[in-house]
């Protein structure tokens, strides 16, 4: 199985408190396992504050709604061995 690479990673994002902020990664192949999102080094689960979902197979999205103070941080998407910040 060829090995799954970031093409085009995380963008910084500034935004307000209470707005819904989200991050986009790119991967170069479909169906990629072994993904995860983190925000400062905690691991996210798709509910009802974090949503996170796949486009066209290899977008892999995460949508932070209503963000507070508390969300500041680094987000981090990793794949494998590879990784992306913002």
């Amino acid at each position: 199985e060829p090995d799954v690479t970031i093409v085009s990673g995380l963008k910084d994002m500034v935004v307000f408190e209470g707005d819904d902020v989200t991050f986009r990664c790119q991967v170069s192949h479909e169906n990629a396992r072994d993904v995860e999102w983190k925000l400062q080094g905690v691991a996210l689960q798709n509910n009802e504050m974090n949503e996170i979902s796949v486009e066209k197979g290899k977008i892999h999205i995460l949508t932070l709604r209503k963000v507070t103070e508390q969300d500041i941080g680094t987000i981090t998407f990793r794949v494998g061995p590879h990784t992306s910040t913002a």
